[in-house]
């Protein structure tokens, strides 16, 4: 490259190396170039949407500075320029917020028109200009970066434009792929409540997850959940999913296991009576809105389905745990069975004051062991009559889980 070339790393590698941060890639940016001369300096076209470019050496993205203009709504709806005239400032004042508006050039030195390493040290998220509020997929991201940065503040005026963006319809042009990209990613970081809260602070969340909104406001008894509001309880069941570690499935089960809730008769508020059945259809309508994974959608419905029976092991017959372990296809999924412990676990310590273990998951693991320690095989062997097999081998597994339930009450 030429000397009258610039480039410049900016966004997130210049804002998580100034938090303390790992820095994992470098987006650059090149001024005073154009397409042809990066391909004459050996760079590979990439983008289609806007000119990006990778490095002939590291391989890492270089786009060229450029400008946009709003044409449409939604977050699709815009014309790039980019050329040799555009400048770096320009380039930056493009950018979402303040904090991802700071540059560093080949010596080291920041540049940052809008103040992006004041916002850092106030920990304080920032739009960077009115333009901001052209691109809805914008407050998506900024939820998502409360989750990662759980120390951050919205600043009043974006909070307020985020607002306005939202009254004005802009997301409700958001593609479903788009709205699950970002909450999945959101979700797998280690504050997803404030995903969720700043979505609801914006209004976002009404438009994107009205059944997930809806359940803020709705009691419960106070005996099972201090906490009293089921919205407020289900932020703290995804934090500490979060909080150990768990899998996006588990925490998007977790999101989604008290829908049943926001439906419920208000008359037998704060009772909720067969919300698990209740919430199925809207677990159900929510993965399909957001094409979300099938995993993620399986283990959501398993989690809405049984969380409230997973408490209820104590007093359940044989026959109820050994019918709950074959709907669920605990012989064949046993990874998924832990991963609806896992959520159960979440939605123990989701109540105000629990600490510790779910106490009832290890009796679930311990007539799980012995619901698959049955030898189906020998039994179907053993049948002169193979009509009988199911009823035979069924017996013998709720036979097994009675000898554990048996031994459980003993001690």
């Amino acid at each position: 490259m030429t000397a009258r070339f610039q480039r410049y790393i900016v966004g997130g590698a210049v804002r998580d190396r100034l938090l303390g941060l790992p820095v994992q890639d470098h987006d650059w940016v090149v001024v005073g170039a154009t397409p042809d001369d990066l391909l004459a300096a050996g760079y590979r076209p990439v983008g289609k949407d806007f000119p990006v470019f990778l490095h002939p050496e590291t391989h890492e993205e270089h786009a060229l500075a450029r400008t946009e203009r709003k044409t449409a709504p939604g977050y699709s709806g815009f014309v790039f320029h980019a050329d040799a005239s555009v400048t770096l400032e320009e380039d930056l004042t493009r950018r979402d917020l303040t904090i991802n508006a700071i540059a560093e050039d080949a010596e080291g030195r920041l540049i940052d028109p809008f103040g992006g390493q004041r916002d850092i040290a106030a920990r304080v998220f920032r739009h960077v200009s009115p333009a901001f509020a052209e691109d809805p997929v914008r407050i998506l991201r900024v939820a998502r970066f409360a989750a990662r940065f759980g120390d951050f503040t919205l600043a009043p005026g974006t909070l307020a434009l985020m607002r306005e963006m939202v009254e004005a319809g802009e997301v409700d042009h958001l593609v479903p792929e788009r709205v699950w990209q970002e909450i999945s990613r959101g979700l797998m970081y280690d504050h997803p409540a404030r995903l969720i809260e700043v979505l609801r602070e914006c209004g976002a969340l009404a438009r994107l997850l009205p059944e997930l909104d809806a359940l803020f406001g709705v009691p419960q008894p106070a005996l099972h959940h201090p906490e009293i509001d089921t919205g407020a309880h289900v932020l703290r069941v995804i934090d500490t999913a979060a909080q150990h570690g768990y899998s996006l499935p588990v925490r998007w089960a977790a999101l989604l296991h008290d829908l049943g809730k926001g439906v419920t008769p208000r008359a037998a508020w704060p009772h909720h009576h067969g919300h698990e059945a209740l919430g199925l259809p809207h677990v159900e309508a929510v993965c399909a809105r957001l094409r979300v994974p099938v995993e993620c959608r399986e283990l959501a419905l398993l989690a809405t389905r049984e969380h409230g029976n997973l408490r209820r092991i104590g007093e359940m017959r044989a026959e109820t745990v050994t019918r709950l372990l074959e709907r669920s296809d605990a012989l064949r999924r046993p990874e998924r069975f832990e991963a609806l412990l896992e959520v159960g676990q979440c939605d123990f310590l989701g109540r105000a004051g629990t600490r510790g273990e779910d106490p009832h998951a290890p009796l679930w693991r311990q007539a799980l062991a012995a619901f698959r320690g049955v030898d189906a095989g020998a039994i179907a062997a053993a049948c002169t009559d193979k009509r009988q097999i199911p009823e035979r081998v069924h017996d013998a597994r709720r036979d097994a889980v009675e000898a554990v339930l048996a031994a459980a009450r003993r001690t």
